[in-house]
């Protein structure tokens, strides 16, 4: 607990998070290096795309709509995305994500509950098999909060360019007075 000016009690919460910017080498092999984001298990993530089974797709009929090219997959994610690359590998024009914003949540389909490095791990590869996915002029919109805005920052500038980042739009997702805490977290972010 912490009291400013006397008045208000602001309850702060600290975790130790393993992740952590590396130092500029600019030296290193006579090539300018850009810092990276490390995290436990990031060698593996890394690599960890090459490792994804291929699976084969299974039309189901019964759950189609109409007659149309649009494909609806149930499944893991990241298996899904691999079974697709084949198929739209440097098609997509616009690609929305909406991860998991890791905030401690429960829900049915999802784990938001996850230590940071874990979340890294499971966001990597995954960006990887986007930015695969996605045409020359393409561009990809994650949606975020507070809770992992930075770090996936960091990392979609390693995957997929920092001179590709157009911007971060902020908005106000709660126009009511945030009463549950002295700062509110009324905002969360786009990153383009």
């Amino acid at each position: 607990m912490m009291k400013l000016n006397g008045m208000t009690n602001i309850t702060i919460k600290c975790s130790l998070i393993f992740v952590a910017l590396t130092t500029w080498n600019l030296f290193a092999e006579g090539e300018p290096k850009m810092p990276t984001l490390n995290w436990m298990g990031r060698e593996k993530a890394t690599k960890s795309v090459k490792d994804v089974v291929m699976k084969i797709l299974r039309e189901d009929k019964s759950l189609s709509y109409g007659s149309g090219d649009n494909v609806l997959v149930h499944g893991d994610n990241l298996e899904a995305l691999k079974a697709l690359l084949p198929f739209y590998a440097g098609q997509v024009k616009c690609i929305y994500i909406d991860p998991p914003y890791n905030t401690g949540s429960a829900f049915e389909h999802y784990d938001d509950n996850l230590e940071h490095s874990t979340w890294l791990n499971m966001m990597y590869p995954r960006l990887k098999l986007l930015r695969d996915f996605m045409r020359e002029d393409g561009s990809i919109w994650i949606s975020i909060d507070d809770d992992e805005q930075a770090y996936l920052k960091v990392i979609c500038d390693e995957v997929f360019g920092r001179q590709n980042f157009l911007t971060t739009v902020v908005w106000q997702k709660r126009f009511s007075r945030e009463n549950r805490e002295a700062i509110g977290d009324s905002h969360e972010y786009i990153l383009v």
